[in-house]
């Protein structure tokens, strides 16, 4: 035990009643409080030792408590990416463990990749469009069987993504990273080669943290690199790909996209992505499937089980 002799909170958007496993309040040294983002705290955030982050209730939400949680230990997200989180950190003393949610997304992101890639090629909105208007829209479409797919940003989401690509005869998968390293299924290029990759491939998936490096990294110069007739994927961040640059590829006809995330977020209304030619637009539902609740409760409960433990906790992306 790792604590204080005096209770410390841990905040959860969920109700710890609602959570198995969780260590015993009291005997743990914790106090469990249920947070979701209302405007009102549960109790001070000077007294919090252990921030869950609210789901997808945007940065202003998941920052908020930030700067008067002098005591925090830990900030654990409930989603793969932390951008949303990084703009308070400063606020924090040093030390504090920043964990991001790996293992509770990989699976229904990556479904969703799959179901938008196969989508666009096969001219699914098309048809729903059809059937809307009572028209049989026959014809030959495209395959993703034969197909090139690059894979860029590939940690443990683009890795379960390669593995639903793997039945589906793709001619090659090329994988692009931060860094080049050797992979069980083939090895992942370093970003210094993603310009000469671009050209070669049907179809380009995004699936990179939202960074400084990676802000609009899908910007005119990279698209105007990839082939006639390619398809991007966009299930990062909306500000990796650049939206002006996107729509002026799409509105020409060269290009298609299909996108669960866009910037702005959400879209708005009259908004030109959302009528562009050969675009796909999905509400940010990557994760938001029911495969989220019980892996998200999961990864909660294995976490506090090894803060009280004083066991190193799993996927620490960053310490302050």
């Amino acid at each position: 035990m790792t604590l204080d002799d005096t209770a410390a909170d841990v905040w959860l958007p969920i109700p710890a009643d609602e959570i198995d496993g969780l260590p015993a309040p009291g005997a743990s040294g914790l106090n469990y409080r249920f947070w979701d983002g209302g405007p009102d705290f549960p109790a001070d955030p000077a007294r919090c030792a252990f921030y869950v982050v609210p789901y997808m209730k945007g940065e202003e939400i998941a920052v908020r408590p930030l700067a008067g949680m002098s005591s925090v230990r830990v900030v654990q997200t409930l989603s793969a990416g932390v951008d949303h989180v990084t703009p308070g950190i400063g606020a924090l003393r040093s030390g504090v463990r920043l964990c991001n949610a790996r293992g509770v997304h990989e699976a229904s992101t990556a479904e969703l990749t799959l179901a938008l890639i196969l989508a666009s090629l096969r001219g699914i909105p098309g048809f729903v469009r059809g059937q809307d208007a009572e028209e049989w829209r026959a014809g030959f479409y495209p395959a993703l069987a034969d197909k090139s797919v690059l894979i860029v940003g590939y940690g443990s989401i683009g890795a379960a993504i390669e593995d639903r690509l793997a039945p589906f005869e793709c001619a090659r998968i090329v994988r692009v990273a931060r860094s080049a390293r050797t992979t069980a299924r083939g090895p992942v290029l370093p970003m210094t080669e993603l310009a000469a990759q671009l050209p070669q491939a049907d179809v380009v998936v995004l699936s990179t943290p939202l960074t400084p490096e990676t802000r609009q990294l899908a910007g005119a110069d990279f698209l105007a690199r990839m082939k006639d007739g390619a398809l991007l994927v966009n299930v990062a961040r909306g500000p990796v790909v650049d939206t002006a640059a996107l729509l002026k590829e799409a509105e020409s006809g060269r290009i298609r996209a299909a996108l669960d995330v866009t910037d702005p977020e959400p879209l708005p209304a009259g908004h030109p992505l959302w009528h562009a030619p050969g675009v796909l637009v999905s509400p940010h539902v990557g994760g938001s499937t029911s495969a989220f609740m019980p892996r998200a409760k999961r990864l909660i409960a294995a976490q506090l089980t090894r803060f009280v433990a004083g066991e190193d906790l799993a996927n620490v992306v960053l310490t302050t």
